[in-house]
């Protein structure tokens, strides 16, 4: 990518790890936006369903049901009038199996992540499927 594309990524980055601060999650707190053409369609960060208690943890143990910051953007959008077909997911931490899927399913078509999750079969997930992946240092 571009000087200029690159100079977006980081900033829409910045604003995932920025909005990654409203979750009440104790152990991560994470953040995602979702692009497309230059304008944010969605975002999310991570906690329980709406309605729900907001404490993310049990004994230091993190809930089953708190949904990733992944989740709450795709879903959001989901409620809306926009489409996530063709967009850009920034998300602060790198997408799990599970979040992967729903990327593939909603259509978006690359992903930038700042910090590697436990794991990274998500991300081979995505690489599968044709979704271009990218890790970008942002420091705060």
């Amino acid at each position: 990518m571009g000087g200029r594309q690159h100079q977006f990524d980081c900033r829409y980055l910045e604003m995932a790890r920025i909005w990654g601060k409203n979750s009440y999650c104790k152990r991560r707190q994470v953040g995602a936006l979702l692009v497309k053409e230059r304008s944010i369609i969605s975002d999310g960060y991570n906690g329980t369903p709406s309605g729900f208690e907001n404490e993310c943890e049990e004994n230091n143990v993190t809930k089953p049901y708190v949904l990733h910051a992944e989740a709450n953007a795709i879903t959001k959008v989901a409620k809306s009038n926009n489409s996530s077909e063709g967009a850009t997911l920034y998300v602060t931490s790198s997408p799990c199996v599970e979040c992967a899927k729903l990327i593939i399913q909603a259509g978006i078509r690359r992903v930038v992540f700042a910090d590697l999750y436990h794991d990274d079969n998500g991300i081979r997930l995505l690489e599968r499927a044709g979704i271009q992946v990218q890790q970008i240092d942002v420091l705060l």
